[in-house]
């Protein structure tokens, strides 16, 4: 498998698979003095994880990460003080699976032969033949996932000491659109679905909060304090429902949907009624999921063949995604150019502009505006209603039902990967930019 890795100067490899004993991201060109804490790469993972509700599947895994390498492991000399900071050496992050029980393995076998049609399933056989890893889709499930969300909590966290931020939230779901908001109405909310998320978190609450989980332990000690978590895992869906909190008392505290993070709360209740009643039609639902950078400097992007939307296009490896736009995406083949063109005007010795219909990107480079990205998701292939498909091994007509644990919908899950996928390949191409710009200087 040779296509697992992304990124120039800011460099991510991934590996692992849903039912392996874990997943791992491997990342070089985190710069030396970092301090990066599990918790704080952990906040970003529970927002993906499954087992959050009604709209996700029921799979328990807490989603732990544990650092591996890259860190200094104590005070490196007398009088210095860079204990758990990074030392420009590659950070390793691992997740491992902690709810792979056999009876779900077993689910896996006995369809095997049958490949979910939507799904990876049968082309990976194609490819890998009898070795596939085709437990819980291996690596060609939503789990690997995961990977993407650790690394992008560290390129977020750098883009963020350069003043550069990245959000993202459901802009579309079953059908039902929320309307166009100003972004500064936008970032409270997805600001206050995270604080909530975080707080009602029982494992967050239960390894971080409590201190179980210290940056300071060994990594064995911490492998200890998992697989003694791992014990407490099949009492997690009690815990870990969202939709045990008292949800009128969250609309009123964060003005949001506790199960939805779309910023228009209206519009997040006609979602989540619409994604409810695909369901118990035995159906799965998709959306749109929108992203937002802003803080980018002008300029950004390599020409011809790194152009950064096309970078950004890359998105397209994100499981279940099917289309990616920028700025007006698909709308402008109704545009005049008048109307597609985004005007200029001088004003106070800057440039602004008079709309954004590029998302922030001409000629593959960054105009010094808010990047816009819109991500199109396809319906969960895995649904309650028979299919026609095959058997992959005697290639003979066969006829299937789901019986593995599902998602709904995976539009609830896949923001937080948007976000992340898109702080990672912002991250290499500013490193990338800046690079350049101190070359010109020098001159």
């Amino acid at each position: 498998m040779l296509g697992c890795d992304l990124g120039t100067l800011f460099k991510v490899t991934v590996a692992g698979g849903s039912y392996q004993e874990g997943l791992t991201a491997h990342l070089q060109g985190v710069p030396p003095g970092l301090l990066i804490t599990e918790e704080e790469i952990y906040r970003e993972l529970l927002l993906r994880k499954p087992g959050q509700g009604e709209l996700t599947s029921p799979r328990r895994e807490p989603d732990v990460p544990i650092i591996y390498s890259g860190q200094n492991c104590a005070d490196t000399m007398p009088g210095f003080h860079n204990a758990n900071y990074t030392n420009g050496t590659p950070l390793v992050i691992l997740i491992p699976n902690l709810d792979r029980h056999f009876e779900h393995i077993e689910a896996y076998r006995v369809t095997n032969r049958t490949p979910r049609p939507g799904h990876a399933s049968y082309a990976s056989y194609i490819k890998y033949g009898q070795w596939d890893d085709s437990i819980g889709a291996g690596f060609f499930s939503g789990r690997y996932t995961s990977t993407i969300v650790a690394a992008g909590a560290v390129a977020k966290r750098i883009l963020k000491d350069v003043g550069i931020e990245v959000i993202s939230y459901v802009k579309e779901a079953a059908g039902v659109r929320m309307p166009d908001l100003p972004l500064e109405q936008i970032k409270p909310k997805v600001a206050a679905y995270k604080e909530f998320r975080r707080l009602h978190d029982p494992v967050y609450q239960a390894l971080f909060a409590s201190g179980r989980l210290k940056p300071e332990m060994r990594m064995l000690e911490k492998m200890a304090v998992l697989a003694e978590f791992e014990k407490e895992v099949p009492d997690l869906p009690k815990k870990m429902k969202i939709g045990a909190v008292d949800e009128e008392a969250i609309r009123k505290q964060y003005g949001i949907h506790p199960k939805l993070n779309c910023p228009h709360l209206e519009t997040a209740d006609a979602m989540y009624e619409r994604i409810i009643e695909i369901t118990k039609q035995g159906d799965s639902s998709g959306g749109l999921v929108e992203v937002v950078a802003t803080g980018i400097p002008a300029g950004m992007g390599e020409p011809v063949f790194k152009k950064l939307d096309g970078e950004l296009g890359r998105m397209l490896s994100i499981g279940a995604v099917k289309a990616v736009e920028s700025g007006a995406g698909y709308a402008v083949k109704d545009m005049t150019g008048s109307q597609s063109n985004d005007q200029m005007w001088a004003k106070d010795g800057k440039v602004v502009f008079g709309s954004n219909n590029a998302g922030g990107i001409t000629g593959g480079l960054t105009t010094g505006q808010n990047i816009v990205i819109r991500l199109a998701v396809k319906p969960t292939p895995t649904i309650a209603k028979p299919q026609h498909t095959i058997d992959k091994v005697s290639v003979t007509d066969a006829e299937m039902a789901a019986v593995t644990r599902r998602d709904p919908t995976i539009v609830p899950r896949v923001w937080p990967v948007a976000e992340a996928f898109t702080a990672m390949i912002l991250l290499d191409h500013y490193m990338q930019h800046m690079a350049f710009q101190s070359l010109i200087k020098n001159k």
